[in-house]
């Protein structure tokens, strides 16, 4: 927040690029002062309307009036209060009392600071994963519709990144989409955890609302589902010190760290893929590669993602240190911290989201590319088949298993002494040895009959497990994303 009586000059403060340069605006909202200041003014309106409710001597005159002033909230007079009282909660209570004269004797009446502070977290992480979750089904919509394109299409598989047996393009899609549901589920979970903290007092107990009500406990423990309640939330955490358990932190940031890992490893499969010409992310009419080089096509956008996703598995590293140091009921080396990691967190894997999206919905394969491929290397994994045919036409395996060792290793030389293409295939069909299963190889060398299960594979794991994930977000995966930078 600016000082009082600072003119802003945007462009000469730092500015995080999360903010400036990537994050949706509705990310970048839910985690905005106005957000966090006006639930604060709704907690403290929740707070009243359940305090009256049960009891207390709360107007209806100060409920309406509260209700009237949520948003009229001036920031530059709570600048002033919390440059002058050194406390973020107290000067917008006194800012908030300022718009609100009558009730100003009952805002925040019993309440701690982390009765707003705590309590808003909550909120605004739940409504966090609200956001992130559509954005990732729409991710997971498009990479399935890549995937049923593709799930007939032959490509070179590898392991250790080196030649093995084929899969199909929408396989290997598939691999990707398996992940990010696990993902998808993972952030559906650790939203509907989350509880509230609700009405606990300064250190857990709920001591000063025990007094408020005279000692009735039932009044008490009503309160607190009461706002609870309001707040949008089914359930309240049993116990707390000051602040709800840091654990929680770890368990919302450690699934957003996991789909950071996935869509880094669905990136750099990207970007390995582009370096062989084999698929490619989206590249517009004028963008340039490359300032020096202007035939580059680098895959920007899944480097993008790679180099953000780095730091969102970094993030989980803070909640971890904070809940081990928490010191009974609390200490406050735990807020400036969570200021960044929290915020910090969701914007990066709303980023990541967007820019995936970008990707799946124009991801470019080329065909002849992957077909030339497989041509390469296709005829020393159909060594097996051969050897099986001649055996059937009335050969001796071992015989045959001998003739292929030593015409594949000759294949294997033009390869990579000499640079040429693989002439394995030329070798065999030169060979009277062979003689029995020329008109075979044809055949035998079909790229389909190497791929297995997999097209069946990704047509039932799409309608059996993928659409069912993405029902829920049915109405919310309409739409493309064009990124701006």
């Amino acid at each position: 927040m600016a000082a009082p009586g600072e003119e802003e000059d945007v462009m000469a403060r730092y500015r995080s690029p999360l903010v400036s340069r990537y994050a949706s605006a509705e990310m970048a909202y839910n985690f905005s002062e106005r957000k966090k200041f006006g639930t604060w003014r709704r907690l403290w309106l929740y707070l009243a309307q359940a305090e009256k409710s049960l009891g207390l001597s709360i107007t209806d005159e100060q409920i309406q009036e509260m209700e009237a002033n949520l948003d009229n909230i001036d920031f530059k007079m709570a600048a002033e209060e919390e440059k002058r009282l050194r406390h973020d909660v107290m000067a917008h209570v006194h800012t908030f009392a300022h718009c609100c004269p009558k009730a100003a004797a009952i805002i925040h009446l019993g309440a701690t600071s982390c009765y707003v502070g705590d309590n808003t977290d909550l909120i605004v992480l739940r409504d966090g994963f609200n956001l992130l979750l559509p954005k990732l089904a729409r991710v997971i919509s498009r990479l399935a519709d890549f995937a049923e394109k593709y799930a007939d299409m032959p490509t070179l598989g590898f392991t250790h990144y080196q030649p093995a047996q084929l899969t199909t393009v929408g396989k290997r899609c598939c691999l990707w989409i398996q992940d990010l549901c696990m993902d998808l589920q993972n952030l559906e979970r650790a939203r509907d955890d989350l509880r509230f903290r609700g009405v606990k007092g300064t250190t857990g107990t709920q001591a000063s609302f025990l007094q408020l009500f005279d000692g009735d406990h039932s009044k008490v423990e009503e309160l607190d589902r009461l706002v609870t309640a309001k707040a949008g939330f089914k359930r309240a955490y049993m116990v707390t010190g000051q602040t709800y358990s840091r654990k929680v932190d770890i368990g919302v940031l450690a699934v957003l760290a996991s789909l950071g890992a996935s869509v880094h490893k669905v990136c750099t499969d990207i970007r390995l893929l582009a370096n062989l010409k084999e698929i490619e992310e989206p590249f517009e009419k004028d963008q340039i590669g490359s300032s020096a080089m202007p035939y580059k096509r680098n895959p920007m956008r899944s480097e993008r993602c790679c180099s953000l996703a780095r730091h969102l598995m970094t993030l989980v590293m803070d909640p971890l240190q904070t809940a081990a140091v928490q010191w009974f009921e609390r200490t406050l080396d735990d807020s400036a911290n969570r200021r960044v990691c929290l915020a910090e967190a969701f914007l990066t894997a709303d980023i990541i989201l967007s820019t995936l999206q970008n990707v799946s919905e124009g991801l470019v394969v080329y065909p002849k590319v992957i077909e030339r491929r497989i041509r390469q290397e296709l005829p020393f994994m159909a060594t097996e088949n051969i050897i099986m045919a001649m055996v059937k036409a009335g050969g001796n395996r071992q015989d045959c298993h001998e003739k292929i060792r030593v015409l594949s290793q000759q294949a294997a030389a033009v390869v990579k002494q000499e640079g040429g293409d693989n002439d394995f295939i030329a070798r065999v069909r030169a060979d009277p040895y062979f003689s029995p299963i020329h008109k075979q190889l044809e055949s035998l060398l079909d790229p389909s009959s190497f791929t297995g299960r997999a097209p069946q594979q990704v047509a039932k794991f799409l309608k059996e497990e993928v659409r069912l994930v993405l029902i829920p977000y049915e109405s919310e995966m309409g739409g493309k994303i064009e990124l701006a930078l």
